[in-house]
């Protein structure tokens, strides 16, 4: 049974941990087979439990906001949205050890989108144009405050500033930092959004797209669900798309230079700050980090 904590703070989670979280709090599925999904991503530690739903438990502090935010805004969004998301089925509250809310959620099928699969796919490019543009334009009937809902409001790209020229100084052995730099220059230099805010994903990448037999089929991890600046969702166009299927992609947008400029600096800021953390333990990370830097140069 895991109930302790490592000495980063973060709990550790098991299947026995998991077991009994679900079988006292969700006594529908007490018993139904758990299988762990790996790799999950480095915010939470995910579990298939039957053939019905999924498990998810935040690994970091960082992330304990998820489960409830998704179970709010998920099936007000989801009418309105032309890929599936997440379902949620209810939050999990903290137990045996273990200190934050939890997920639990329907089981979507799929696979994660590959840059191989889709990368050349101007129809893929469009679909997921059409989706932002679905989610952009999501009213709610309570439009949120966003100074009282800070779960909502992101932090704009030149916060990102000084952690961003490190890791262009630390990756400048790899990458070419002159290039590196004058992009980023001009990404928080770029005009900002000029108009009225609307909703974003907040990590639109190739891992939270699912596809199935080689054709989206579903959006997940809606954990930086927010409102604002639309900019941050472009990181798609360099993380899965060549320079043919992202220019249908800006088109069916309607992208406007300066928010493509910022896009350009989410993509390049997001993958720096992979690339440095984990791209020499990891070598997947290694590829997909290198492939969004390099595409976010090009534009």
């Amino acid at each position: 049974m895991a109930t302790g904590r490592t000495a980063d703070a973060r709990p550790l989670i098991d299947a026995a941990l998991v077991r009994r979280l679900v079988d006292t709090q969700f006594p529908q599925w007490a018993g139904a087979p758990l299988e762990l999904l790996d790799p999950a991503g480095s915010d939470h530690v995910i579990y298939r439990l039957g053939d019905e739903v999924s498990v998810r438990l935040p690994r970091h502090a960082d992330a304990v906001g998820q489960a409830r935010k998704e179970f709010e805004w998920l099936p007000r969004l989801a009418p309105h949205l032309p890929l599936a998301v997440p379902v949620p089925v209810g939050v999990g509250n903290p137990d045996f050890g273990y200190p934050w809310p939890w997920a639990v959620s329907r089981w979507l099928d799929g696979e994660a989108a590959s840059v191989e699969a889709l990368a050349d796919s101007s129809e893929a490019a469009v679909e997921l144009a059409r989706f932002l543009d679905a989610l952009q334009r999501f009213v709610p009937e309570e439009i949120p405050d966003r100074r009282a809902r800070t779960d909502l409001t992101a932090q704009p790209l030149v916060a990102r500033d000084r952690a961003t020229r490190a890791a262009i100084a630390e990756a400048a052995d790899a990458f070419d930092a002159a290039a590196m730099t004058e992009l980023w220059d001009a990404a928080i230099n770029a005009p900002g959004w000029n108009g009225p805010p609307v909703w974003f994903h907040g990590d639109f990448h190739t891992g939270n797209l699912l596809t199935v037999d080689g054709r989206l089929s579903a959006v997940i991890d809606f954990g930086e669900l927010g409102i604002g600046d639309p900019a941050c969702d472009l990181v798609i166009a360099f993380t899965l798309m060549s320079t043919e299927s992202r220019a249908a992609f800006r088109a069916a947008l309607g992208v406007d230079d300066a928010t493509w400029l910022r896009g350009r600096g989410w993509a390049l800021a997001t993958a720096l700050n992979a690339y440095t953390h984990y791209a020499a333990a990891n070598p997947r990370v290694a590829a997909q980090t290198t492939r969004q830097i390099t595409e976010a140069l090009v534009g």
